[in-house]
């Protein structure tokens, strides 16, 4: 599994555990990494996934909630709105990934995590995301970053 993946993969479980514990990042973090031992460049990346999701959530699941009609935020399952939200999140402030490798790994998370319908509900939302606001990186970037 290359680095990057794999890195997307802990961040994703490392957020599913905060947002289902409820508590802050930094908690959620320290409970996650403890005992593991993982590669310092695969952490380094997830890390930097972890943070940056938490402390944009509020304009990230604005972002999500303007295109994913009939959808609360509340009311998605909790893996599909994680996806979601990493993928907002290194969509508007990874600019040395390609936006469709961003949405293909989610797809691939949605794939092995969710229910047999998330791998669509996850594409559907990314793919208007990133037509209707990647066209606009500067709006974009000021919104998640």
């Amino acid at each position: 599994m290359r680095k990057r993946t794999q890195a997307r993969e802990l961040a994703l479980q490392c957020l599913y555990q905060i947002d289902i514990k409820r508590v802050s990042s930094q908690e959620g973090r320290e409970d996650f990494w403890s005992g593991m031992e993982i590669e310092r460049e695969i952490r380094e990346y997830a890390d930097s996934l972890i943070e940056g999701t938490c402390a944009n959530i509020e304009k990230i699941d604005s972002l999500i909630q303007k295109y994913a009609q009939n959808w609360d935020i509340p009311r998605m399952a909790t893996i599909d709105r994680n996806i979601l939200r990493m993928a907002c999140f290194e969509l508007g402030s990874k600019k040395d990934v390609p936006p469709k490798v961003v949405i293909n790994e989610a797809i691939e998370l949605a794939k092995k995590y969710g229910d047999v319908e998330s791998p669509k509900f996850v594409n559907g939302i990314l793919d208007k995301i990133f037509k209707e606001e990647i066209k606009r990186p500067n709006e974009f970037e000021k919104s998640i970053c």
